[in-house]
């Protein structure tokens, strides 16, 4: 058999199976359904570059010093808010009675005892009123307002059920290569 029957024969397979599956899609949804599917799952997909990124790169491992009750602490170095070491939590989780907010800004921190930079994910506890200890607003390395997700002075209580923001916690995601 030659190539350019084989192509043929490729060609017609694609085709008739390329037509069934229309065919069996259109018997079994109206154009609505499809179309409204299709919407959504475009918008779905654009909006997927929007969410937080999960990355754990191993960085429970890091070596530590200083005071997570300290805006010096060095996780605090992009930090806008009331540090929730001091509202009844730690610098890596929320006090009793928050939600932790899916929605997250980064920055780029430089750990003193082993003097690699790391990347820190800033999370707002969110559900009670703003604790009023140990406000922070340490900038170094933060873009201007117009790009939104470098930015700290945005509450971030997105997605939680109640959008009272509380106190933040700093998040070691991993090293920055």
């Amino acid at each position: 058999m030659n190539k350019e029957k084989i192509v043929q024969k490729i060609n017609k397979w694609i085709d008739n199976a390329t037509g069934k599956g229309s065919r069996q899609l259109a018997r079994l949804t109206s154009r609505r359904s499809f179309l409204g599917k299709l919407g959504l799952s475009i918008v779905g997909m654009s909006s997927l570059p929007l969410l937080p990124v999960a990355r754990s790169l191993g960085a429970e491992g890091i070596t530590e010093l200083g005071d997570p009750k300290s805006c010096d602490y060095w996780r605090y170095c992009a930090i806008g808010g009331t540090l929730c070491a001091c509202c009844g939590g730690t610098e890596k989780s929320c006090p009793p009675g928050t939600e932790l907010s899916l929605v997250t800004w980064v920055g780029t921190c430089r750990n003193p005892v082993d003097d690699k930079d790391y990347l820190i994910s800033y999370n707002d506890c969110c559900g009670k009123t703003v604790c009023s200890r140990c406000s922070c607003g340490r900038t170094e390395r933060e873009k201007p307002f117009y790009y939104q997700p470098k930015n700290s002075s945005i509450l971030w209580c997105f997605g939680t059920e109640s959008q009272a923001y509380h106190c933040t916690i700093a998040l070691v995601k991993g090293e920055y290569n």
